[in-house]
């Protein structure tokens, strides 16, 4: 995948695919932004004039009289009823006339008329030009909240569609290998128009199919309709160009079969899908699987705010400075390594997930284990690794689609059991790293370190005091706290704050200051362009959204291909091959931990989240297994298969942001086998422990 370009001007590049991401994602900010600010207007209103809910429209002015002369309007009744025809069967005769009873309901009725009309006056006379003013607003945001409601499965398809064009457009998309032969560019283009005219068929047919069912299509799902229409169209002529014409960079030459490798994971899964589909007689099938992803919008329009959380976070210095505490105690590269880790699992439960914060943070992470030491296999094991242990807290977005989607947990109780299993899976990282360490562990502090330690966190203290002000002001006036259902709110303004303080004070960060020299010139290069002191805001937070575009297409249009997957494995009933009653627990957990690491392997998370909540979720439940436990093992086991080979989505992540000149050159190193494939092993074997400890351990012990 190559590297993200970057220039001084506005590109059309960005005018055309970065701008209208950014503004999809600054709308989807100012949307949940405008649920949380309605909400605190019908508060305030209802604080300065009591009983606000009857002044946000104006009353309707009653339509009765409460003045009549209700003797006149009896003896009116009993004169209409005195000529009505008779009927000579008296099958309809009415009933005799009771003047009192008559008279008591005129009454009645009047007294009611009477408050009406003095409720309406009440009413009236209280909306006052302040009110008008107040509910003009309050009303406004919530015709805004409302219509962006139903406009936000039309915002995520766009933003599939460009930024999915713009993976394509930049050869972004995740695959096991990049391109670097003709052969490779060849076969794996050629993989991506098969796959773009799949997509294109289908979604094509899903049309046809809706607009021809008898039922009508309303104008949202119209729109849909024809955005996936023309979107798959652009990347279909797109791809077909890219296979036509063939970088002037590609080296000559190339293996077919090597080439493989360098087909995107999304184009492998779109034609798997799309071939069993079409030979199915079912050629809407991934079109109606991209339209249940539409029906998930909100949980998939977080995780692109969550990536631009992570671009925006790239962009700051506070990782840099956070480093710096380290600096001064000299650790060891091992221990440096379990420090990187579990430190880096708060930030990845703020960013939705482990492949973002690798994308995010990941090169400064490896750049900065290089530094202290660190063998290349150690630093890439930690750099991929780095993502791996926050996703089980609070508030990852990975959790809260589990507690969506299965009614038999919470967030409270899954991130109550995920502190746990945060702690277990650092100590057998720390145990494991110290294990097979490379010469004696020296931990005596070097001298001088508590006043350098002191002089690190001095810069800090600014960062503290504008992330607790702005989470106040978010208190106080918004009524909003940082959790898992706000954090995607928060965080970009948070960021946002960070961003622009920097640039106030222009604190210039030089590649000296950051310690990177030992590095080639290549690595520092691809992450030291960011340089933070030197641009301004605008071109800072327009170069984020840039790259955000990137990763967001990748991600997504593997998201989508998987969930496609997903429908495969249902269709075929490959999971009731899995026998729904196990005689042992023992078996049961087995049998289910075997299958969530290989779907960890070869789907996305939030794909993978989706499938089993709708296949063996329930097979788990009905063995005996505690819905909590098995969700705990099921995430641990999917970052296992995160880390497993053959797609090993986390290393592919590490390669994309450290290059593979690095990983190349970590393959000459060591001088036995588990050094030489450290970066696999040590991540393999840590997360493979934490699985057994995670999955046995509870049912030895009991639930109760």
């Amino acid at each position: 995948m190559e590297q993200t370009v970057r220039v001084g001007h506005r590109t059309a590049y960005e005018w055309l695919a970065a701008l209208p991401a950014f503004v999809v994602l600054v709308f989807v900010v100012i949307l949940n932004t405008s649920h949380t600010m309605h909400a605190q207007l019908l508060q305030l209103g209802e604080g300065i004039w009591e009983g606000y809910f009857t002044l946000r429209h104006d009353p309707v002015t009653p339509d009765c009289n409460p003045n009549i002369d209700v003797e006149f309007e009896l003896n009116k009744i009993i004169q209409q009823r005195a000529a009505a025809p008779q009927d000579d069967f008296d099958l309809f005769e009415p009933d005799p006339i009771n003047p009192a009873l008559m008279r008591q309901s005129l009454l009645a009725a009047q007294d009611q008329c009477r408050i009406k009309v003095e409720q309406f006056e009440a009413t009236d006379g209280r909306i006052t030009p302040a009110v008008k003013l107040f509910r003009t607003v309050e009303l406004g945001v919530a015709r805004f909240g409302e219509m962006g409601l139903s406009a936000q499965r039309i915002m995520l398809a766009v933003l599939v569609l460009i930024c999915g064009l713009t993976a394509l457009f930049r050869r972004h998309h995740i695959a096991l290998r990049p391109m670097i032969t003709v052969m490779d560019y060849r076969v794996a283009s050629g993989a991506q128009l098969i796959a773009a005219t799949i997509l294109f068929y289908s979604v094509y047919s899903f049309k046809n199919v809706a607009f021809s069912a008898g039922i009508a299509v309303t104008t949202e799902h119209g729109i849909l309709h024809w955005l996936w229409i023309g979107g798959f169209g652009v990347i279909l002529l797109l791809s077909l160009f890219q296979f036509i014409f063939v970088p002037k960079t590609a080296k000559p030459g190339g293996s077919f079969l090597k080439a493989q490798l360098a087909v995107p994971l999304y184009a492998t899964m779109c034609i798997i899908s799309g071939t069993y589909f079409i030979s199915a007689g079912h050629s809407a099938g991934i079109g109606i699987y991209l339209n249940q992803m539409m029906e998930l919008s909100q949980l998939f329009l977080n995780v692109g705010l969550y990536v631009w959380i992570g671009m925006l976070l790239k962009r700051t210095e506070l990782a840099g400075k956070v480093f710096n505490i380290f600096r001064p105690f000299k650790l060891p590269p091992e221990m440096l390594a379990v420090a990187v880790v579990a430190l880096a699992a708060i930030p990845t439960a703020y960013t939705g997930g482990s492949g973002i914060f690798v994308i995010a943070v990941g090169g400064l992470i490896y750049a900065e284990m290089r530094r202290a030491g660190a063998r290349r296999q150690l630093a890439l094991a930690a750099t991929a690794m780095s993502g791996s242990l926050g996703v089980v807290l609070r508030p990852c977005l990975l959790v809260v689609i589990v507690a969506a989607l299965n009614n038999e947990v919470t967030t409270d109780q899954l991130f109550g059991w995920g502190v746990k299993v945060f702690f277990l899976t650092t100590a057998l990282f720390a145990m494991m790293a110290l294990i097979t360490r490379q010469g004696p562990l020296r931990l005596d502090p070097p001298e001088n370190v508590w006043p350098e330690f002191k002089a690190a966190l001095k810069p800090l203290f600014p960062y503290v005091i504008l992330v607790g002000v702005t989470l106040v002001v978010y208190a106080l006036l918004l009524n909003a706290y940082l959790d898992e259902f706000s954090a995607p709110i928060i965080l970009p303004v948070l960021l946002l704050v960070i961003l622009i303080y920097e640039r106030l004070t222009q604190e210039k960060t030089s590649r000296e200051n950051l310690n990177i020299d030992y590095l080639e010139k290549r690595l520092v290069d691809s992450w030291d362009d960011v340089r933070k002191g030197n641009d301004s805001i605008e071109k800072t937070i327009r170069e984020a959204t840039t790259e955000t575009t990137g990763h967001i297409g990748a991600l997504l249009m593997l998201m989508g291909m998987s969930i496609s997957i997903g429908g495969v494995i249902e269709r075929v009933e490959l999971m009731s091959m899995v026998p729904t009653e196990f005689g042992s627990i023992w078996v049961a957990m087995t049998l289910l931990v075997a299958i969530l690491v290989v779907i960890g392997m070869i789907m996305d998370p939030y794909g993978a989240v989706i499938l089993v909540s709708a296949t063996i979720a329930t097979i788990a439940y009905d063995s005996g297994i505690d819905p909590v436990h098995f969700w705990m093992v099921t995430l641990v086991a999917f970052e296992l298969g995160y880390l497993s080979p053959p797609v090993a989505l986390n290393h592919l992540l590490t390669r994309q942001v450290v290059g593979e000149e690095e990983v190349r050159l970590s393959a000459l190193e060591g001088h036995n086998f588990w050094y030489r494939h450290e970066r696999i092993l040590l991540p393999l074997v840590t997360m493979g422990l934490a699985l057994l400890v995670v999955a046995y351990v509870p049912l030895m012990i009991g639930y109760d």
